[in-house]
């Protein structure tokens, strides 16, 4: 996308007229908040901006944006922003999903979205559930969940889809939550990066999958388990008393503590957004059970921009067509052809 024109814009214009329908208390609340305050920031553009959605709770969010959406089909999405993206460069494209939707009957589109490279903004909001059809264990449910379809526990080892994502050829991976006062700064991250940028987003599902994050997500008292990672910053949590160091021997992540602020001599590790090597390690951190004594790594995780496949698009129509003057019936008549008469 070419630099977008910037306007001054209200967060009243950025509110539709529909009555937000999610359960109260829902996540999606805080996140739909979030993206809300954070477009006038960026400048964004009502009419130029688009927001495209599959189905499930989060595939409401076109109705509640005043901007162009649309709510597509299960899964799809990621084909419906391509398309989209093709046909206007111009437009600023945001996915919304679920990790139902782009985890399970989604996950190849989301997969092609992403080794392509379109230049667009993924918000993949998890609540480890089906929330919209009454709670069955998703990709992501952890082991042992119990839900409608699987009473006696899920046995499904889960999926990680900040893994996936850079697993797929994803070039910008970030998380966050839904009422973290970090996540329009994640969203902002996003919007900057030129390519497709992926964000989990962990959600609160209220009523099916309740608290299912707040051992490092709930609203106060669980900073000292989250490690929110800057570009060129050391990775410190627990207030700076601890940090993440390199495990050589072990080719691994590990927990050191932290004396006097002095993080050098403890071996922690400065962030670093373009190490892929490295990324592939934090997504991993406290998703397995035997990593939970590590901190939920939060923010950019990795940004490392390559051209994208809408500008290739692009720049591959321009030099098929220089020099050459658009004719359909010398187009038609190319070839064999027969004339029939009478």
């Amino acid at each position: 996308m070419n630099e977008m024109t910037k306007i001054e814009t209200t967060l009243k214009d950025w509110e539709t007229d529909q009555e937000v329908r999610w359960c109260p208390g829902c996540g999606d609340y805080a996140i739909l908040k979030a993206v809300q305050r954070t477009l006038p920031q960026l400048g964004a553009d009502p009419s130029k901006t688009v927001f495209v959605s599959g189905i499930g709770c989060s595939s409401r969010f076109p109705y509640y944006v005043e901007s162009y959406g649309f709510h597509t089909i299960h899964g799809r999405a990621p084909a419906f922003a391509t398309g989209i993206k093709l046909a206007n460069p111009e437009l600023d494209v945001w996915l919304v999903t679920g990790d139902g939707d782009g985890m399970s009957i989604g996950g190849n589109h989301t997969m092609h979205i992403l080794r392509r490279n379109l230049d667009c903004q993924i918000l993949l909001f998890n609540n480890e559930i089906y929330g919209l059809t009454k709670g069955q264990y998703s990709p992501t449910s952890r082991q042992g969940t119990n839900s409608p379809s699987s009473p006696l526990g899920s046995v499904d080892r889960p999926a990680s889809p900040c893994a996936f994502a850079l697993g797929s050829g994803a070039r910008f991976v970030a998380r966050g939550f839904d009422v973290s006062k970090n996540l329009p700064d994640v969203l902002k991250a996003a919007h900057a990066h030129r390519g497709a940028a992926f964000i989990e987003i962990f959600q609160n599902c209220i009523v099916y999958n309740k608290d299912i994050f707040d051992d490092f997500a709930a609203a106060k008292g669980v900073e000292d388990q989250q490690l929110w990672l800057e570009n060129g910053a050391p990775m410190l949590f627990a207030g700076g008393t601890k940090g993440i160091a390199l495990d050589v021997a072990n080719l691994a992540l590990k927990v050191v503590d932290v004396v006097d602020g002095d993080w050098q001599s403890a071996g922690v590790i400065v962030h670093d957004v373009t190490n892929r090597a490295v990324a592939y390690m934090l997504v991993d951190l406290r998703v397995a059970p035997k990593f939970r004594e590590f901190p939920m790594a939060l923010g950019v995780i990795y940004d490392d921009p390559k051209p994208t496949f809408d500008s290739d698009v692009v720049a591959e129509r321009e030099k098929s067509s220089a020099g050459r003057v658009a004719d359909l019936g010398k187009l038609l008549a190319k070839g064999q052809t027969w004339t029939v008469e009478g």
